[in-house]
């Protein structure tokens, strides 16, 4: 299993550029634009900073970064789960929590599967 904080301090060590064990505002919109995020104005970038500055410093330090890594990957997952959640109830039936194949062949229908849907019956004998 990955340990998630190593992971976190590589990434933390290869955006702070001046190796001063801290983020400024410019190398958090750096790391933020590699994610695939809008570049951030500065002042932006600036005031992201400060929601997550506990030490008051206008930097972001390692265990402030690591926090607050672990707080969006929290929520990304749970993101993710209800998003699951949403799909499988597509394809339940009305009224339960789970997939029949009855209920499994109407939702597919519904997307033009329905050819699949009547092989994977034949393959598994349902």
């Amino acid at each position: 299993m990955i340990n998630c904080n190593n992971a976190y301090e590589r990434i933390f060590k290869r955006f702070d550029e001046h190796g001063d064990r801290k983020l400024s505002p410019s190398e958090l919109r750096r790391f933020l634009e590699t994610l695939g995020e809008e570049l951030l104005p500065m002042e932006e970038a600036r005031e992201l900073m400060e929601s997550m500055d506990s030490e008051g410093d206008g930097l972001l330090g390692l265990e402030e970064f690591v926090g607050w890594m672990e707080r969006e990957m929290r929520g990304d997952e749970e993101g993710k789960i209800k998003e699951l959640r949403e799909a499988f109830m597509m394809y339940a039936m009305e009224g339960s929590e789970c997939i029949t194949p009855k209920s499994l062949k109407r939702m597919l229908s519904r997307l033009g599967e329905v050819n699949k849907f009547k092989r994977l019956c034949y393959d598994r004998r349902i």
